[in-house]
């Protein structure tokens, strides 16, 4: 076993690290410098800061994934088609630096992703599924079967509550949002009710002017919508595993739970660790 390592979850938004030491971490950083928010720095020269300091006493195996393997990040890394076995990931590490390398990302003819392949290496050994279901900015819904990926969709669920809470009439005006399960639910039963959403957004703005919704209840409603509508509509499962972040994969186990569909969860940044340490094992 790998027992000397980095292991380097790098983004669009943040940069984030683990240092382990004879098997244990024993040192993380979380950045905002993800390949999007580099400004004037390259991503080698962020490194060279912030995470070549912890080899000064030991030149120890870097292992990255995510957007750093993009053509906005370090160095372009090509995608490994669908069907893909992730056991296969080790031996399609791409090196960028002396014993520092990137892991590819996975492609199908209409879809792509990068970071999630580690995730997904790392939560098939700890929750052994054959779909997963990984939410975020651009939500995966993967098939898994006898270790390789055969297929998987991508929503684009968190960044259009993003562009709609920030840059639409939805959001314009609104007071500082709160916590509203409630308003969540009632979102979360529209769009399971509505998949072809489009004609139901409009409602988040209605609800509130005409005092059927609180103004700081709008994000968590329009949460629910959008939630409900991607699970309505992917294709139909009798379960799936959810891999991230606690609060998340908590409202997709509500959409999932009313939709009929038995949903477990593991957490993302477990799975993405131990997806590193196999890697690194596999190389041994």
């Amino acid at each position: 076993m790998s027992e000397n390592y980095i292991a380097v979850d790098w983004g669009s938004t943040h940069l984030r690290a683990w240092l382990y030491r004879d098997g244990r971490c024993v040192d993380s950083l979380q950045l905002p410098y993800g390949v999007s928010r580099l400004v004037e720095q390259s991503a080698r020269e962020v490194f060279d800061k912030y995470i070549e300091p912890w080899r000064i006493r030991e030149a120890m195996p870097v292992v990255m994934a995510g957007m750093i393997g993009s053509d906005a990040g370090w160095q372009p890394v090509p995608y490994l088609a669908c069907p893909a076995s992730l056991h296969e990931l080790s031996a399609q590490l791409y090196e960028v630096a002396p014993q520092v390398w990137i892991v590819p990302g996975l492609k199908t003819s209409r879809n792509v992703m990068r970071g999630e392949e580690t995730q997904l290496l790392g939560a098939m050994q700890l929750a052994p599924a054959a779909c997963y279901v990984l939410p975020g900015t651009h939500s995966k819904r993967v098939q898994v079967a006898n270790g390789a990926v055969s297929c998987f969709s991508t929503a684009m669920t968190g960044e259009l509550h993003h562009l709609l809470m920030n840059h639409s009439l939805i959001g314009k005006g609104l007071p500082e949002q709160r916590d509203d399960n409630a308003a969540f639910r009632a979102g979360l039963q529209r769009g399971l009710d509505s998949p072809s959403f489009v004609n139901k957004l409009f409602e988040a703005r209605a609800a509130r002017v005409l005092g059927e919704l609180a103004a700081e209840s709008v994000s968590d409603w329009l949460s629910g919508l959008l939630i409900g509508a991607e699970v309505m509509a992917m294709e139909p499962a009798e379960s799936v595993t959810l891999v991230g972040g606690e609060t998340l994969c908590l409202r997709y186990k509500q959409a999932f739970e009313k939709a009929g569909i038995a949903a477990n969860e593991i957490a993302g940044d477990a799975a993405f660790q131990q997806g590193i340490r196999s890697i690194l094992d596999a190389r041994r």
